[in-house]
This record gives C-alpha cells, structure tokens and sequence, in this order.
C-alpha cells in the first residue's frame, strides 16, 4: 500500500518552491502542472470511493466511468484559467498541456511505486501510453475550445462539446486497452496516433497549437 497525499507532497513542494524564481510562461506552464498532479489526487478519491459504494469491479471503473472523472476534474482549472483571464489561443494550450502532462506524471509515479519498475514493457506502456493518453485528451479539448472561438461558434455548448470529445478520446483508448488481444495494442498506440496526427495537420494553424514565435521580449512578465 501507498499513500498517494505523500507522493504529491514530496514532488509538489520543491515544485512550488521553484515558482519564486520563475515568471511569464514557465510560472504559468509549472502552475498548470501541479494542478495536474492534484486533479490527479482528487481522481482517484472519488474513482475509489465510486468503486467502493457501487460494488463495481476497477475495470469497469476504469472504462466507464474513469474517463468521466478524470477529463472533467482537469477540465475544472482550463475552465477557471479560461473565464478569470481570458487567454489567447497559444496560452490556453500551454495550460492544457502542463495539466496533463502533471496528470499523468503523478498518476505513473503512484503507479509505478505501487507495482515496481521491473518490467521494460509495462513502463514504456505507463510513459507512451496512458501518460500520453493524458496529454492528448487535453490537446483535444484546448484544440476544440481554440476551434469554436476562432469560427465564432463559442458558448456553453462548444464547451461541452470540446470535454465530451476529450472523455470519448480516454473512454476508447481505457475499452481497446482492456481487452486482452492484439486490439489492446491498438489501444497502445492510439495517443501517439492522434497527438502526431493533431500537430501535424494543425500545428500551424494560428489560434489552435502554440504558435513558434510565441516566446517574446515582454515574456518574462509574470
């Protein structure tokens, strides 16, 4: 048995401690990251408590209500950040990206400690997969929030259009990779597919991914 508050604790406060000497974008990215972590916290206490109360097994937990909790507990802070600030397109992105990438982080630390870190497969399945599963429900979701604003079709419905399309992208991926045939591989390699699929047909797209050129001389404000 682990305790997971004290994983969190010893990874999020040197992580804090850095912030005093951080600004502008890295300040902002390493914030979204350790509310990635935490999301990731409060996930799996309330997936924990659902499976208790509910007589469900995990794996039903896993498919069918995993990716509920989980996209909308990091859809939470990308809200809050979207409505205080009103970001552009490339920070909104940059936000979504420190929450899942802290997300899956946190989720593969506990994950590993808990069960060893002695077999090669099941770590690059932790790192390649479900870690960028993670990455890539928020790309979509950034991506679909940044798509409804530039065409002018932004509002409550485009919101929860862009969640439900990052919970389908993580309710897929948890039902291939439960089976135990050759489609679970399939599952393996479906973040991969569709992060690199995302970037390359819109990571030039103004107003979608972050832009190249987005780091400036005015960067360095916090």
């Amino acid at each position: 048995m682990i305790y997971i508050e004290n994983i969190l604790l010893c990874l999020i406060i040197p992580l804090g401690v850095s912030l005093i000497f951080l600004k502008g974008k890295v300040r902002r990215f390493l914030i979204s990251f350790m509310c990635g972590m935490v999301a990731c916290l409060f996930a799996a206490y309330i997936g924990g408590f659902i499976q208790d109360v509910s007589g469900l097994e995990s794996e039903d937990v896993s498919v069918f209500l995993s990716p509920i909790i989980e996209e909308f507990l990091k859809f939470l802070p990308v809200l809050f950040y979207f409505y205080l600030f009103e970001p552009k397109d490339d920070d909104l992105m940059l936000m979504a990206i420190g929450i899942g990438v802290g997300f899956a982080t946190f989720e593969n630390s506990s994950y590993i400690l808990a069960s060893g870190a002695y077999s090669i497969k099941y770590i690059l399945i932790r790192g390649a997969a479900v870690g960028v599963m993670h990455l890539t429900s928020m790309v979509v979701f950034a991506a679909g929030i940044n798509y409804f604003k530039k065409y002018g079709g932004f509002s409550l419905a485009g919101i929860m259009g862009a969640l439900t399309l990052a919970m389908s992208v993580h309710a897929l991926y948890n039902l291939l990779v439960s089976t135990k045939n050759v489609v679970s591989y399939i599952g393996y390699c479906l973040p991969l597919v569709i992060v690199l699929w995302l970037y390359f047909s819109y990571a030039n797209s103004k107003g979608i991914f972050i832009k190249k050129d987005y780091v400036s001389k005015g960067d360095d404000l916090i």
